[in-house]
């Protein structure tokens, strides 16, 4: 991963990182429990983000770099990786 698109990644996690410091602030304060579980699915939603994005770079990187590879066996691992990632993406 570059060091330009890391950087922006912590940059979102340390915004995420706020965010749910102030979840736990609404939590204290008691505020309104529908106000709460907005900023929740926000929080998910940025984080899914982050998800995302490192996925892509993987997806770029290093999966490409072992399918256009000579190694069967890193080939075949890392398409299982993709594969264990979906799984557990989808788990409900």
């Amino acid at each position: 991963m570059q060091d330009h698109d890391r950087e922006l990644m912590i940059g979102r996690l340390k915004t995420i990182e706020g965010h749910i410091r102030g979840i736990q602030r609404m939590l204290e304060d008691q505020e309104y429990c529908i106000d709460i579980i907005q900023q929740i699915h926000a929080v998910q939603a940025a984080l899914n983000k982050v998800s995302q994005q490192i996925l892509d770079q993987h997806l770029n990187t290093c999966v490409i770099s072992a399918i256009r590879g000579d190694d069967p066996d890193e080939r075949e691992r890392v398409l299982k990786e993709i594969t264990a990632v979906y799984e557990a993406a989808t788990k409900v």
